[in-house]
């Protein structure tokens, strides 16, 4: 059984330097404590917020940075680019006619990074 994600759950990525917190619009109308989060809470900016620098350089603005560097690699500020939705969701539980968030699940970014989350805010409600 995973912990069912709510607002406020730390995110890492994969070639983020810092945490992020996890937001999650209240448009479901589902609380465990907080709004609770499904997979279709990837959008960047919105619900997935930067990890301070990014050190990948499959992204841009690092690649140009690491070139004006003489190749040196140049970490650069964040801009996650989380098009597809988190996998897996929940199977059995929905939110709104969509699966649950599980802190099992992953978020692959645009980027090659992959965001997991390291802490759900709620350790209570669980889901299969």
């Amino acid at each position: 059984m995973s912990f069912l994600i709510t607002t406020g759950a730390t995110l890492q990525c994969s070639f983020g330097a810092a945490p992020a917190v996890l937001n999650v619009l209240p448009t479901s109308r589902v609380l465990a404590g907080a709004p609770a989060a499904t997979v279709m809470d990837h959008l960047p900016m919105v619900n997935v917020p930067p990890f301070g620098v990014c050190s990948c350089a499959a992204n841009p603005m690092v690649a140009a940075a690491t070139a004006a560097a003489l190749g040196v690699l140049t970490p650069m500020p964040c801009v996650p680019m989380t098009m597809a939705p988190w996998l897996p969701g929940s199977p059995t539980v929905l939110i709104g006619a969509l699966p649950a968030l599980q802190n099992a699940s992953k978020l692959m970014c645009s980027w090659g990074g992959v965001v997991s989350i390291l802490a759900p805010t709620q350790f209570t409600t669980l889901v299969p």
